[in-house]
């Protein structure tokens, strides 16, 4: 690891050279590249660099120690090993976290698609409100929005919608989202104040680019109609709205969002590619062992996530067992308590594994 580290902090102090340089500087894509390259190599080198200060300290120490013969100092340097190793040990652990391969995908903008499930009307009530609680949540972090595709039900809910989220970040946030959601309230359509428990589906899918998915335009058949919008009537006059099917996979995509059928055309691609790059990566993760597959994220959409209990004002994501009690502000938008666990979770996982490889390696060797 250290060495990795050496290597690192060489190619930190590289940039800054560069960056220093005029020559360097007129290039404003080159800048920009680097700059963004320091920026992600900085928390590991600062975090490097306390490691490195405090192994000093604790050597200064050590050698204090050996030296020393007054009973006071002594137990001053005693007591600063002990904090020093403390801090070497939590520097260590973190900068095995700051190490952990990073998804490709994390910086990559979303399309999240959400479906009603089981529980007629309020299935679909229900998805219109997880899509609020998206769109809530991306205002927050300064995302754009927009709705490309939506099938809407008689009484303000929707059998589908698809939204795209366009921002820095938004798939290493929203990855956790993936899965089956159960909510448990009284429907608004319900007379006697029974309790019924209703689901929705929601995929959370990175949006990939040409070089990333390659399709060849003789598996796809685009069909074009008039734009529809709820209960039929027409969104425009032109035959704007597209639908595509991948003939391999049979994945179909409809997009009527915008009034120009090649913008729906993009659209429609956008989210085939996404389709097909969750599809590799499901295939990649069934072949791995079961402690992979079971790891947060993993996407499976049969698991059931999360519940919302309106009666009780709660939310539990049964991944890692954590309840709250502050629905309406979760649905508000306020994720980022959860997500911030969840993200806790896989990264402690993959060191874990990470540490079950090595030990593998060891009996291997030996």
């Amino acid at each position: 690891m250290f060495d990795e580290l050496d290597g690192i902090e060489a190619r930190y102090r590289e940039i800054e050279r560069a960056l220093a340089d005029n020559a360097i500087l007129s290039d404003y894509s080159k800048v920009a590249a680097l700059a963004q390259e320091r920026a992600e190599l900085q928390p590991i080198v600062e975090t490097y660099q306390q490691y490195q200060r405090a192994k000093r300290q604790r050597a200064d120490a050590q050698l204090l120690l050996e030296s020393e013969r007054d009973p006071e100092l002594r137990a001053m340097a005693r007591e600063e090993i002990a904090s020093l190793d403390a801090q070497l040990e939590r520097l260590e652990a973190e900068l095995k976290r700051l190490l952990l391969p990073k998804d490709p995908r994390d910086e990559k903008n979303v399309i999240l698609e959400i479906r009603a499930g089981a529980g007629g009307e309020e299935a679909g009530l229900f998805a219109a409100d997880l899509l609020r609680m998206y769109m809530r949540y991306a205002e927050s972090k300064g995302w754009e929005t927009e709705i490309v595709s939506a099938n809407e039900s008689g009484i303000g809910g929707y059998s589908m919608v698809t939204l795209f989220v366009r921002g820095r970040g938004a798939f290493s946030r929203l990855k956790y989202e993936s899965g089956v959601h159960r909510v448990q309230r009284v429907p608004i359509t319900e007379s006697q104040g029974r309790i019924h428990t209703s689901t929705a589906t929601v995929a959370v899918l990175a949006e990939m680019d040409e070089v990333e998915v390659h399709i060849d335009p003789k598996d796809i058949i685009f069909e074009v109609r008039r734009s529809q919008g709820a209960g039929g009537q027409s969104v425009n006059t032109t035959d704007s709205a597209v639908r595509l099917t991948h003939i391999p996979t049979g994945i179909v995509v409809d997009v009527q969002d915008e009034r120009r059928q090649l913008q729906n055309r993009i659209k429609a691609m956008n989210i085939l590619r996404a389709r097909l790059y969750e599809m590799e990566v499901e295939r990649q993760r069934r072949e791995q062992d079961a402690v992979r597959r079971s790891q947060v994220g993993s996407g499976e959409r049969s698991e059931k996530i999360r519940t919302y209990n309106f009666p009780q004002n709660r939310v539990t994501d049964h991944r890692i067992g954590k309840t709250m009690y502050n629905l309406a502000a979760f649905l508000d938008g306020e994720l980022d308590e959860l997500i911030d666990e969840l993200a806790t979770r896989e990264q402690a996982e993959k060191l874990g594994m990470g540490a079950q490889t090595v030990k593998a390696a060891d009996g291997r060797s030996g």
